[in-house]
């Protein structure tokens, strides 16, 4: 079943653009003079997670507007098709389920109408007896020493979503430290063997297939490196693992078919984290901790199925989104965590929005009739205060930022946090309010500037304001909290690709590369020359001399 637009979701759309248009040119300043309890009515929490959307330049039509859309667009009916395990990958003809890999063993998921917890836990069973060995030392290499140094193979999803968990998660002493290998370029397979011990290090090769080209390309140096340091074929069972589906691939590498984990094609690699790709996850902070991030998941997936709309977290956001591009115009979306631990969230955060809703047609295949995703960036503050913040505060165009800050981390430098929270709080502040040339003036006037000078100087020192901001307070950053705040995003990807009508659960634009790619490395190779544009072939003959 696909979903074309339809003349009531049409109307809809005019509506946002009719608020769009009423709200003009009504500043932020001047909405909070108009609206008393504008704080109360935009907070929104669930989850243990709050999010402050008042700082968003919407008025009460604006949200009456986006809540119209999204019931024109049967938002609920499209939430429930998800939790029902309907065939909502229409191009692919698969269910969407990674809500399942966080669900308690006596939920009841199906894909296309086939239970699938027992699968689920079967594997989730089999990842933890197999963390249990390792992080125990009961798993021995082939030279009967224990394992201390694990290394994730993989791209994409398998690589970002668990490198972010784990380097948001992993603190204090642990018994395995955790790498990750996604870039084909193998400066850095090579740079992380080096500082190993072949005898004590464990690869986990994570490919579906069995056959991403990055993924075997750095499996097999490391395969290489392995032998060359042990000598033995025999060591690559006990030094390798793979997450995969693959069996006889997975065989003909080396690869015990025992220490094989899998998943299913209801789960996208974006939304893997939860399953066996995981695996390293569950190594790198013990098992109990990856359970806690599947229950954070899963609280949050609850409240999206069953909170009323407006009161539902992940659809505010995502209609914040469509507001901010859709009505507004805005040409990204700016995250930045003011928390060390979540420095990877805003490259997991790429992937997951923009190769969900980087579509150009619609479900039934018609060109999409509005923007979808735009480009989302950031960093962490208050690194990004020294670098790109600049460009927030006076630049010409208005950028949203999502600012996500706990309240509470893992440290007891107080007074260091204090300062963290300051900073965040005054830069969604400054962004909002800015600063005008009469304030600009009494400022640089009692500082003894005056006349020409003084005048010449005030232009570069106004802060427009009225920049919109939504802020995310989390208790913390630990493995609950994170799953509930990943499960955030990715419903709000759901929410808006639902309202943009487009599939978030394909991503045949990656496609087209790998072909030429694999031409390409062809020609490299000494092959015969193929039919490129003139540029290409040009740069070909350049790399080859």
């Amino acid at each position: 079943m696909t979903q074309s637009t339809t003349p009531r979701r049409e109307v809809a759309w005019a509506q946002i653009d009719a608020a769009a248009h009423a709200l003009g040119g009504t500043t932020l300043n001047e909405l909070f003079a108009a609206e008393p309890g504008r704080v109360g009515a935009m907070g929104v929490e669930a989850c243990g997670l709050y999010a402050d959307f008042s700082k968003q330049r919407v008025d009460a039509a604006s949200l009456d507007a986006l809540f119209a859309l999204a019931d024109a667009a049967d938002l609920p009916s499209w939430i429930a098709r998800l939790f029902a395990g309907e065939p909502i990958n229409h191009t692919e003809g698969r269910a969407v389920l990674h809500p399942a890999l966080r669900a308690p063993r006596e939920a009841d998921f199906a894909a296309l109408g086939e239970p699938v917890m027992g699968d689920v836990h079967e594997v989730l069973d089999r990842v933890a007896a197999f963390t249990t060995r390792v992080r125990d030392g009961d798993w021995l290499g082939h030279t009967g020493q224990r394992i201390t140094d694990v290394v994730n193979i993989g791209i994409g999803g398998s690589d970002l979503g668990p490198r972010m968990v784990c380097e948001a998660l992993v603190a204090g002493e642990q018994p395995l430290q955790v790498h990750f290998v996604s870039n084909v370029d193998a400066t850095e397979i090579t740079r992380v063997c080096a500082g190993l011990d072949a005898a004590t290090t464990l690869f986990i090769v994570t490919s579906k297939s069995f056959g991403t080209a990055e993924t075997l390309a750095n499996a097999a140096t490391a395969k290489a490196w392995l032998l060359g340091k042990l000598g033995d074929d025999a060591d690559v069972a006990k030094h390798f693992v793979a997450v995969s589906t693959n069996h006889a691939a997975v065989a003909d590498f080396g690869i015990d078919t025992d220490n094989m984990f899998g998943f299913w094609d209801w789960v996208g690699g974006r939304y893997s984290l939860w399953s066996a790709v995981g695996l390293s996850i569950a190594l790198a902070v013990g098992m109990d901790s990856f359970r806690d991030l599947l229950a954070g998941a899963h609280a949050m997936d609850e409240h999206f199925q069953t909170a009323p709309l407006r009161e539902n977290l992940p659809v505010w956001l995502g209609l914040i989104g469509i507001w901010n591009t859709n009505a507004l115009g805005l040409p990204s979306q700016v995250i930045v965590p003011y928390a060390q631990a979540l420095a990877r969230l805003p490259a997991y955060l790429q992937q997951l929005e923009m190769e969900s809703t980087g579509k150009g047609v619609t479900r039934g295949g018609a060109p999409v009739p509005r923007q979808t995703i735009v480009s989302l960036w950031g960093d962490i503050g208050t690194n990004g205060q020294h670098a790109f913040f600049q460009m927030l505060h006076q630049g010409p165009q208005a950028l949203p930022v999502d600012f996500i800050l706990p309240k509470k981390l893992g440290h007891d430098v107080d007074h260091q946090h204090r300062m963290l929270v300051a900073n965040c709080l005054a830069q969604s502040e400054a962004l909002m309010c800015g600063k005008t040339a009469e304030q600009v003036r009494e400022e640089l006037t009692a500082k003894g500037l005056a006349g020409d000078a003084l005048e010449a100087a005030i232009p570069h020192r106004v802060f427009t304001g009225n920049r919109p901001s939504t802020t995310i307070v989390l208790p913390t950053v630990d493995a609950n909290t994170l799953g509930s705040l990943i499960a955030l995003y990715e419903h709000k990807v759901f929410v808006q690709s639902v309202l943009w009508d487009i599939n978030a659960f394909d991503q045949w634009g990656v496609e087209l590369g790998k072909q030429l790619a694999t031409v390409i490395d062809a020609e490299l190779s000494g092959g015969e020359a193929q039919a490129h544009d003139a540029s290409t072939t040009a740069l070909i003959a350049k790399m080859a001399s």
